[in-house]
This record gives C-alpha cells, structure tokens and sequence, in this order.
C-alpha cells in the first residue's frame, strides 16, 4: 500500500485505463472486483453501494443483485509494477541534462489508425491508442488530426448510440469517441465545435451525460465546458432538451465520489446561465436552486463560491427568488457563508440577499433573517471602511427592512442604536 502511496513525477508516464478507478479517474491504490467484471477502488465502490444504496454497476449501468467486493490482487501487483517503473523513469528523467524525446507520430500513423477505427467492428482499443496520441500530441499533431477528417470519424461514432441497434460495444465505443474529442481545440473556426453542436451530436452526448460511466460522463461535461466557453449558442437545444438536461448536470453537481465532474457540471451551468435568462427558469424548475443550497454545507471554497454565484443568478428571477425563500435552510445556508468564507462569498451573498428583500421581503423572510443571523453579519460589514458595491447593497437593504428588525424582541439593544443611526443617514 505504501509503494502506491508514492507520488513520482508522471509528466510522461500516463496510467493504463485499466489501473484508473472508473468512479474517480484515479490511478487505484486498493482495487476491488463487483460481480460486472469491473475493478473499482474500494473506498469509491462501497460508498457508491452503501452509502448512496446505488444497485447499478457505475460502468456498465448494468444491475446489480450480488454486492460482493472481491480483492483484486492481481491487478495491485500490475499497478505497483507500472508505478515502481513510473519512478525509476521518472528519476533517470530528471537526472540526464538532455529531455527524452516524445515518440514521432506521423501523418500517415493518424489516417492508419483512422483507416482502422472506421473498418473494424472492435474500435475501443484503437480509440484508447488515438487519445493516447492526442494526450501528448502537440498543437500540430492534433491540428493534422482534425485536417485527415479525424473529428467527422469520431462524431459518426458518437451518434451511432441513437440507432436503434446499438449495443454495449456502441456505447464504449462512443465513450472512447468523446475521450478524445475532449482533447481537441475548441473554437468557432474550428470543426469540432461545429460539429459536436449539430443537434444528433447533442442528443447522443446528453444520453452519455444520463447512462455513461464516470469517465464518460466527464468527458462529455468537459466537451460541454469547452463549447460554453467557445460562445455556443445553447438557446435552441434548451428550448427543446431543458429541464431533462439540468437535472442530468444537477445530479453530477451532487456526485461527492468524483468532484472533478462535480465541479465541472458548475462550471457549465455558470457558462449556460450566465450568458442565458431564459435558461434559469428551466434550471429552477429542474431543482436547481434545493440542490445548490444542499451543497453549501460541506463543500470546499472553490465549489461553495460557485454554487453561491449560480444561486445570485437564479435569484435575479422571481421563481429563484420564492424557491429559495420557500427552501427550510436557504437563508441560513447562505447566510452562514457571509464574512466566514470568502470576500467573494460576501459580496455574493449580500447581493442575493439585497434582491431578496427588495423584491420578495415577507415578514417570515425578515423573521428569518434575524434568527438565523443575517441581520447581524449584515450590521458587522457597515464597520467596514470605505466605500464599495456591497456595503451600499447592505445600507439599502436596512433602508428598507431596519424598522421591521427593530421591533424583535431578540434584536440586539446595541444594535438598535446603531440602525436608528443607519436609517437616519442618507
């Protein structure tokens, strides 16, 4: 266990598939067999059985009976060797004054194993040797692949899974397709963008983000963040697949195993909301804002923020607003962020707050924010000095509410003096 513990320089040694957790998409330290076939690592398996209740096999999506978790020696002594042979690599590496050289690729390597991946019925293994190519390729390598028709080969693949006589091969065989078009560039000159935005590509890729493996399912979320980020117009494929779609990005939102796709499903839905009004409302008829304030409590800063910008942009409509004024923990969930994470975490909070109590102030909401402390942090920024959007935010919000919060027998008598000073400037 220790020998995997060890953490060598990889920069050149990629780890086989095989040794990758298919949850995680990290290398295993302790792999496991289920009754699939499948190895996994143990901790990730047995929470997705036992603590999630989960009776599917996350790969395969086959369904499971026998929940038996079977050591897989065989396989740790594999995973030891490669990585005891990682680090000397690793070590002579960085020894010798002179870089190792990448393996020449040429271009007719890249239409042979095109030529094969189009011809033969077994594609997996040849598509896992292409995203090896692709991985370590530079600008050049993947610009001759995308000029040889590459992305057009892996697109047909990727749609097949629409026929009605796709089987399991079809399905691998798209999830390796997506591995490596997740490599590629991304831009409005270039093919994979068009492409991938055709609406077959897009519906192929939204079943491959609800019935694909981890490993998949982040591929495709990657794709998603690349095409976001690449101004794609998203108005037309959430007009037709919108509620559907953010309930398949929420559930990834709430993945604890593998919180790359966790973080990167944010990601996504802050490039998608943000730049589309109209998408919000199906975003919150989905579920969003419940899940989002669910994951405030014990997530990391990073993922915290996120959330927290995604649920500001979901308040600035009327449905965001009553959903999480109607949520049991949203005021206090956000609440407990202010002046306790982050300057962005403030800043975002005051704002979600000042809409609430300009557009939706219940004298419930108002109760609310006095239990559970909004109030008093609120007062705590007015001690801030200078000037700046969110201590204005918070002397409006006062402006509006500071009589109703005076009247409350738990209100502070310290603070009381300190609002009447407040609501009498300005």
């Amino acid at each position: 266990m220790d020998e995997i513990e060890r953490k060598p320089d990889l920069t050149m040694n990629v780890p086989p598939y095989d040794f990758l957790c298919p949850i995680s998409i990290e290398l295993m330290k302790d792999p496991v067999t289920i009754s699939t076939g499948v190895s996994y690592e143990r901790k990730n398996i047995e929470k997705w059985f036992f603590a999630y209740k989960k009776t599917t096999c996350p790969a395969t999506m086959q369904s499971i009976k026998n929940f038996d978790i079977t050591p897989n020696h065989t396989l740790k002594r594999l995973i030891i060797a490669w990585l005891n042979k990682a680090i000397s690599q690793s070590c002579s590496s960085s020894s010798s004054s002179s870089s190792t050289s990448r393996p020449s690729v040429k271009h007719d390597d890249i239409l042979s194993l095109l030529n094969t991946i189009e011809s033969s019925p077994f594609k997996v293994s040849s598509l896992k040797k292409l995203q090896s190519i692709i991985e370590i390729g530079d600008d050049e390598i993947k610009a001759d692949f995308i000029q040889s028709n590459g992305v057009e080969v892996l697109v047909q693949i990727v749609v097949q899974i629409l026929s009605e006589s796709s089987d399991f091969g079809t399905f691998r065989a798209c999830e390796e397709a997506l591995g490596v078009l997740q490599k590629l560039p991304f831009s409005e000159e270039e093919k994979t963008l068009e492409l991938l935005s055709k609406p077959e590509s897009m519906k192929s890729m939204e079943i491959m983000l609800q019935r694909g493996s981890a490993e998949a399912r982040l591929y495709t979320l990657t794709i998603f963040q690349k095409m976001a980020k690449s101004n794609y117009d998203w108005n037309s494929f959430i007009q037709d697949r919108g509620i559907d779609f953010f309930k398949s990005l929420l559930e990834l939102v709430s993945d604890e195993i593998c919180t790359k796709a966790s973080s990167c499903a944010l990601e996504v839905l802050i490039e998608i909301l943000g730049g589309s009004k109209k998408s919000r409302l199906q975003a919150i008829e989905a579920g969003a804002v419940c899940v989002l304030i669910e994951l405030l409590p014990d997530s990391s800063r990073s993922k915290c923020e996120k959330a927290l910008l995604l649920l500001k942009l979901l308040c600035e409509c009327a449905e965001g607003r009553q959903a999480l004024v109607e949520h049991g923990m949203g005021i206090a969930a956000i609440s407990k962020k202010m002046l306790h994470l982050s300057s962005t975490a403030t800043k975002i909070v005051v704002k979600i707050l000042w809409l609430i109590c300009s557009f939706h102030p219940t004298d419930r909401l108002l109760e609310e924010m006095v239990v559970c402390g909004s109030v008093k942090k609120l007062l705590a920024l007015l001690h801030i000095d200078g000037r700046s959007s969110t201590k204005d935010k918070t002397i409006k919000i006062f402006k509006l509410h500071g009589n109703s919060w005076r009247r409350y027998p738990c209100f502070p008598s310290e603070l009381k003096e300190y609002l009447a000073l407040v609501n009498s400037t300005e």
